[in-house]
């Protein structure tokens, strides 16, 4: 059942590792390979469609359960708008069942090729979080099987669904969810773009935007030094009444090899980071845009992953709570400014007051930024870990789909629930960011 595989790349394709992976099509090979996994030295894994950037899906000398293969709808109720389908069900089949019924699921992150078991598992967020919080919030059931053999039908205010949702897939493997989706007229959102020049000008326009606009982000350009730091383009757009309700194309560009290193340097970082900004000023305004672009631009590109070169990128996202949020977020990006090795995408966003259920969510009420850094090796794990400090000195923590480097210390500092979830782990299930965090 499990066949070796060798060097599985994690989507920032710094990470990579060998393990024995299974491909189960039916509950039955599921169980199957649920009750084989612990014989691995390094014990068994689920694993989605593998767009964790760094360690979290990956099981290096274990085994892992390739769930997409299981992928079959259960039940679907338009009226009540509820969706039950195996763990390997992904959002981007979600959206094609559900909104020609008018209905979409309720939080997307930044890509729909995401299965249901891993948006449990990393408890995703989206653009509405000051209103929507995080998935775990609309997941009603799940199906947890342990390599004990025992099955948990789970659902909100068990303890084990509590450990389930954010635990990175730990505490067994998610056989199926159950999900609420939210009613929409169309796929059609109505979006406004809008030039900051400021930090202060993007606390400002986000406070705004929270109380009129259900999705709201902004792009920051990392470059920018002095009066320019933080400078930016906010976004924020609403559901539109448009009936139209045209589901997206398969992505129309794939890139088939690695760009070439050289071509991610202090200079073409510059150069990137203004042009974007300009033209992102020319383009400031309201149009209704599809669901597509608001949410998942870069799924419009297959692989674009390789535009880091083969060395591939580390992410960096943080969350740093209310009290500390600008002070830290400009520490981060004078830093950032002065290292000379920016971001090519760098995401802004404040977070609402919305509790996940999950002991071990990463989303919380302040501001999260996202980064991503071509790998040049130690100069950028050194940049790295000085931002781990400023986040740690915050009061934040990291988000450990996006993450493949952070500490012990780092982990156990931002995720104050970690002595509550552990009793809940699955001893015959571990991962490599579990075994770097946990030693």
């Amino acid at each position: 059942m499990f066949q070796s595989q060798s060097a599985t790349p994690s989507w920032g394709r710094v990470v990579r590792a060998p393990s024995e992976v299974a491909r189960p099509r039916w509950a039955d090979e599921l169980a199957a390979a649920i009750a084989l996994a612990p014989l691995a030295p390094n014990g068994g894994l689920a694993a989605g469609l593998g767009r964790s950037y760094g360690d979290s899906g990956l099981n290096p000398g274990g085994r892992v359960i390739a769930m997409a293969g299981l992928d079959r709808i259960h039940a679907f109720d338009p009226q009540a708008g509820l969706l039950r389908a195996d763990a390997g069900f992904s959002l981007d089949a979600a959206i094609r069942l559900a909104l020609p019924h008018g209905l979409f699921p309720p939080v997307v992150p930044g890509t729909k090729f995401v299965t249901l078991g891993g948006a449990v598992a990393n408890d995703v967020h989206g653009k509405n979080h000051h209103l929507a919080g995080a998935f775990g919030r609309h997941v009603t059931r799940l199906r947890l099987r342990r390599t004990d053999g025992a099955v948990h039908d789970l659902g909100p205010g068990d303890p084990l669904f509590a450990a389930t949702v954010g635990g990175l897939g730990l505490t067994g493997v998610i056989e199926w969810v159950e999900l609420r989706l939210s009613r929409v007229a169309g796929g059609l959102l109505d979006n406004e773009d809008i030039p900051f020049g400021s930090l202060g000008d993007f606390f400002a326009l986000a406070a705004e935007s929270e109380a009129t606009h259900a999705h709201t982000v902004a792009w920051v350009d990392c470059t920018g030094r002095g009066r320019g730091l933080g400078r930016g383009i906010f976004s924020r757009a609403g559901w539109s009444d448009d009936p139209d309700r045209t589901l997206h194309a398969a992505p129309r560009l794939s890139l088939p090899l690695d760009a070439p290193s050289f071509a991610l340097n202090p200079l073409t970082l510059k150069a990137f980071n203004t042009a974007f900004y300009a033209t992102g000023r020319m383009r400031a305004g309201r149009r209704r845009a599809h669901y597509e672009q608001v949410f998942f631009p870069l799924d419009a590109i297959g692989g674009w992953n390789r535009l880091y070169g083969p060395r591939g990128f580390y992410q960096h996202q943080c969350v740093i709570p209310e009290p500390t949020g600008r002070d830290a977020v400009a520490a981060l990006l004078e830093a950032i400014s002065r290292s000379g090795q920016g971001s090519f995408l760098a995401v802004l966003k404040t977070m609402g007051d919305q509790p996940s259920p999950g002991l071990m969510s990463f989303p919380m009420k302040g501001v999260t930024l996202a980064l991503d850094f071509p790998n040049r090796g130690g100069d950028t794990l050194r940049l790295l870990e000085r931002l781990d400090a400023i986040v740690v000195e915050a009061g934040g923590r990291l988000y450990p789909a996006k993450d493949g480097r952070m500490s012990p210390a780092v982990f156990a500092a931002g995720y104050p629930a970690l002595d509550t979830f552990l009793p809940h782990l699955d001893p015959g299930l571990s991962s490599g960011f579990w075994r770097r965090v946990r030693p």
